[in-house]
């Protein structure tokens, strides 16, 4: 998929997962320069994240989303597989990486109904994932 140069660009954090999500976004089909902007956007590459809302690890899993995908969401490993399924999942429904990163933050359900408010935000969710997949190297227009 890659040729492994983008992991230069991550921060030190991210360095020392990057075989681990190019395992994880292999196995998932996508671009492991998009799960690693993930996992920056959502963790800052911290294993032992947790959110108000009650999501955890590398890829900020909700533990319902985890136990539909059958993973540990407080195994990184797991985690990592869990949500790189789960972003896949979204990509295919949606078909852009913006309404994919809409609705793996806000939930499928809200992107259905209205992408606008997660897509119409300066410097919010999907700007920054977006910015940092480009930096890394993705393939986005």
């Amino acid at each position: 998929m890659t040729d492994g140069t983008w992991v230069a660009a991550l921060p030190e954090a991210g360095r020392r997962w990057a075989p681990a999500i190019e395992a994880a976004a292999r196995e998932a089909g996508i671009d492991p320069r998009l799960l690693a902007a993930l996992v920056w956007t959502e963790s800052s590459f911290r294993p032992d994240a947790e959110s108000s809302a009650g999501a955890v690890g590398l890829t900020q899993l909700m533990p319902a989303t985890a136990v539909e995908l059958g993973v540990d969401p407080r195994d990184p490993l797991e985690n990592l597989r869990g949500g790189a399924r789960y972003l896949a999942q979204q990509l295919r429904e949606f078909g852009t990486v913006e309404l994919a990163a809409a609705a793996y933050n806000a939930g499928p359900g809200a992107v259905r109904d209205d992408p606008s408010p997660y897509l119409d935000d300066p410097g919010g969710y999907v700007d920054r994932l977006v910015a940092r997949y480009r930096l890394l190297g993705g393939n986005h227009p």
